[in-house]
């Protein structure tokens, strides 16, 4: 069995990391390649990178900034934001990207799932479920879809998806923990493995949020403003009686 995995995650919108509260009034957070490279250099099992305003502004990804984080990131390294179409996984695998990660285009065109994961491989597509209220929503958490999360968290595995970044809006930026009932509820649902996002404050609600189901916690403000190291989060989980990586 896989061990469970700590991901620091780098919202970028304008070129630069970014983090707000539920998904609004957003704060820089530092320039996206020199915090890829510390996450890289402190020991973190992941990165992952979205690009949060490419849905809404109808554009694809940056990807000439994917490219400059994957020479400085030697781990395993999820990008999304504007995958519209198959190509779009194609020139991100190429940039540097070892998973893509989509969410607003699989609501859209749930055949990318499949296409996807037939042409890349499902372990390099990663299915992103917003969720407020038990509702899915795309575009950057600004379009309610009127899709159960549940029902979505299943159908996606049946396509073919090969992970879930299950984010709480509800939660985001609220540094009071994450939805361990969502997380509960989904993991109970699927076989797949699902990344725990939205709401982190502190080092027990990662442990929290892995003892709730989760393969790997994503996390972001405590890294970014460096409240706790990446060394410090996987001490924490040890004694916690995990087996971190």
């Amino acid at each position: 069995m896989l061990k469970p995995r700590l991901i620091p995650c780098l919202d970028v919108k304008n070129g630069r990391v970014v983090k707000g509260v539920n998904f609004e009034n957003l704060v820089d957070a530092g320039d996206p390649v020199t915090q890829a490279k510390f996450y890289f250099d402190e020991g973190a099992d992941e990165l992952c990178f979205l690009d949060i305003a490419a849905s809404q502004e109808n554009r694809g990804t940056m990807l000439s900034m994917v490219k400059k984080v994957a020479e400085v990131c030697f781990i395993p390294f999820t990008v999304g934001g504007g995958i519209r179409e198959l190509q779009d996984f194609s020139d991100l695998l190429k940039c540097g990207a070892d998973k893509v990660s989509v969410n607003s285009a699989a609501i859209k065109n749930q055949d990318l799932i499949t296409q996807a994961a037939r042409k890349f491989g499902s372990q390099c597509v990663v299915v992103a479920i917003d969720v407020k209220h038990n509702e899915v929503f795309t575009h950057g958490g600004t379009v309610p879809t009127g899709i159960n999360a549940i029902s979505w968290a299943k159908k996606v595995e049946q396509l073919g998806a090969g992970e879930i970044l299950l984010t709480s809006m509800d939660k985001d930026g609220t540094r009071s923990g994450y939805d361990l009932d969502l997380i509960r509820n989904i993991t109970s649902a699927v076989g797949i493995p699902v990344i725990a996002s939205g709401g982190v404050g502190n080092l027990q609600h990662l442990a929290d949020g892995l003892k709730a189901g989760a393969c790997a916690v994503l996390a972001a403000s405590i890294f970014h403003f460096r409240e706790a190291s990446i060394k410090q989060a996987k001490e924490f989980l040890r004694k916690e009686g995990l087996s971190i990586r």
